[in-house]
């Protein structure tokens, strides 16, 4: 029974990453319907649709955007998110934007301007050529840019002018794309960011690094990898989840037949080591 356990695992995490690699690109580029002078915009999010902002066509100047509602239904068999943002200018809510995301579609896209409540119709619009891979966030203030397929590199914009430039570890695996999260990873109350690539080896794990957002310092800094004790089972930021309600992180990996997954607390700028679990299911 654990082997047939293990083996669905095995191939239900490969089914995953296909699906992540055929994620629809961002950012997504539309275009008014219906009006005499269309204007058309890229919309940028990140993970339940945090980190958002639009950048009109032919302005340099960004809008930020904050999360209202985000809905997702599988009803269908497909799966499709909807979600709806406020757009925020010197603090105060001036339209808001809403459309909904399939699998390489965006349907029912839409703004809605405050100061009159006038409603414009958007359409997706294909950006001509390749995607580059390009991605960008906008969390407390800070632009964090990066791609998914190809350059490593991590560039935080602060709003103090400030920048700083990492380098991610890059993507070995052949077709491979880089996958990044918006969560609070530290349950602080602030979001962070982090990024994944499949691991060097069958590819079987998402390989984390994490950045946790300082709101003192206003910075953003790696959040350091724990000391794998003999207890831990897994040595590496593997397949990373968030427990909210116990303020847990967890991570996973295969030992031998059986998968595990160990699990950790966050304490003074620590992961410190709570408990390891057999993955049953």
């Amino acid at each position: 029974m654990m082997k047939k356990k293990t083996g669905l695992y095995f191939i239900l995490l490969i089914l995953l990453s296909g699906l992540l690699n055929e994620a629809v690109a961002q950012p997504f580029l539309l275009q008014s319907k219906g009006q005499a002078k269309p204007f058309s915009l890229n919309i940028y999010y990140g993970s339940g649709g945090k980190g958002a902002f639009v950048q009109y066509s032919g302005h340099k100047g960004i809008i930020p955007l904050t999360i209202k509602s985000c809905v997702t239904d599988t009803s269908d068999g497909n799966r499709f998110t909807s979600y709806i943002w406020n757009e925020v200018l010197e603090g105060k809510i001036t339209g808001t934007y809403g459309l909904t995301e399939g699998l390489r579609t965006i349907e029912d896209a839409w703004y809605v301007r405050g100061r009159d409540q006038k409603k414009f119709i958007l359409e997706h619009i294909e950006a001509p050529g390749k995607y580059d891979g390009v991605d960008q966030y906008l969390l407390h203030g800070t632009r964090i840019a990066f791609n998914h397929f190809y350059s490593d590199t991590l560039i935080f914009r602060y709003p103090d002018k400030s920048v700083h430039i990492i380098e991610l570890p890059e993507i070995v695996q052949s077709g491979g794309a880089r996958q990044s999260h918006i969560g609070d990873y530290n349950f602080d109350g602030y979001d962070d960011v982090a990024f994944s690539v499949s691991d060097a080896g069958m590819g079987v794990y998402q390989e984390f690094q994490i950045y946790v957002y300082d709101p003192v310092q206003k910075q953003f800094y790696r959040m350091k990898e724990p000391d794998y004790t003999k207890k831990s089972h897994c040595a590496c930021l593997c397949d990373v989840r968030l427990d909210a309600r116990k303020k847990e992180l967890s991570t996973a990996c295969r030992g031998g037949a059986r998968w595990w997954r160990d699990v950790w607390k966050y304490k003074g700028r620590k992961l410190i080591y709570v408990r390891s679990e057999e993955v049953n299911d």
